[in-house]
């Protein structure tokens, strides 16, 4: 007794495979950077505060070329030293979205807590770990602080799908031309007021 033979065609090669039901996510660009108050929109702040919560990190502002506005970079801390302390920003980033998946870095006050736009802010992004939250400006009514709201409904968004990629890659994809580390960096020669090398 003979056993048929399964029948094979030369299609088979070019035939598509039930896929292993693994998705591919796509690697998030540099991302935007701003406060609350700049998202302009409800935003929630990720919850997991060890592994999208960075530490405290020193910024500062760079006049470019071409720019209408100074752009934002970070400093190595022991470069700190060569400017006024003023100058120097100290923040930590969080991973944040707006509705609907529409990610950023939120800064998020660390010094000078005693003031009221940053103890409003700090308050505000507390809450947002767990609500959909805005704040908005209550200088016209004369208070230096902000104005926090949460949604109206709980599930007026759907919860923001977090990308798998770490703080620190979205940190270092959006600042990857803008990190300070040395002394010979042009964003720094250019705030010390030295010569930039062309070549």
């Amino acid at each position: 007794m003979s056993i048929p033979k399964p029948k094979t065609s030369k299609l088979d090669k070019f035939k598509s495979r039930p896929s292993s039901g693994a998705k591919v996510e796509t690697r998030l660009p540099p991302l935007p950077h701003h406060n609350l108050k700049e998202a302009g929109d409800f935003v929630r702040l990720h919850e997991d505060e060890e592994n999208y919560w960075s530490s405290e990190l020193a910024f500062v502002n760079v006049p470019i070329k071409g720019q209408k506005r100074d752009l934002l970079h970070l400093i190595d801390l022991d470069l700190t030293h060569l400017l006024p302390k003023g100058r120097i920003q100290w923040f930590r980033l969080v991973l944040a979205s707006k509705p609907y998946d529409v990610f950023f870095l939120c800064h998020v006050p660390t010094r000078n807590l005693d003031n009221g736009w940053n103890q409003t802010n700090l308050k505000a992004c507390e809450r947002a770990k767990k609500q959909w939250v805005q704040v908005s400006s209550l200088k016209e009514e004369g208070k230096e602080a902000y104005k926090i709201d949460t949604a109206e409904e709980a599930d007026a968004f759907p919860n923001p799908t977090w990308p798998s990629q770490s703080l620190e890659d979205l940190i270092l994809e959006t600042f990857s031309d803008r990190m300070i580390e040395d002394q010979n960096h042009p964003a720094l020669l250019r705030l010390l007021g030295k010569k930039q090398s062309l070549t």
